[in-house]
């Protein structure tokens, strides 16, 4: 077995007030939840279901997460 590690974007959805949680590198890997300890659940196990759909080929090509940024406009 191999351990994978991933970067989640969170934010907090102002309609909802749910967590919202994407991996952006991993297709398909994105949930929600009503707290932060239940997304963190929801995010293993969607990574989790997401990882067994792929192939070995695509497992090796999984595209390395870079960083995130934050860009600041005035308009």
């Amino acid at each position: 077995m191999k351990t994978y590690q991933f970067t989640a974007h969170i934010e907090k959805d102002v309609e909802t007030g749910l967590y919202v949680g994407i991996i952006p590198n991993l297709p398909g890997a994105h949930t929600q939840g009503a707290t932060l300890d239940e997304l963190h659940a929801n995010l293993k196990e969607v990574t989790e279901l997401c990882l067994e759909e792929l192939t070995e080929d695509e497992l090796k090509h999984i595209p390395e997460f870079v960083g995130i940024e934050q860009i600041s406009v005035t308009i």
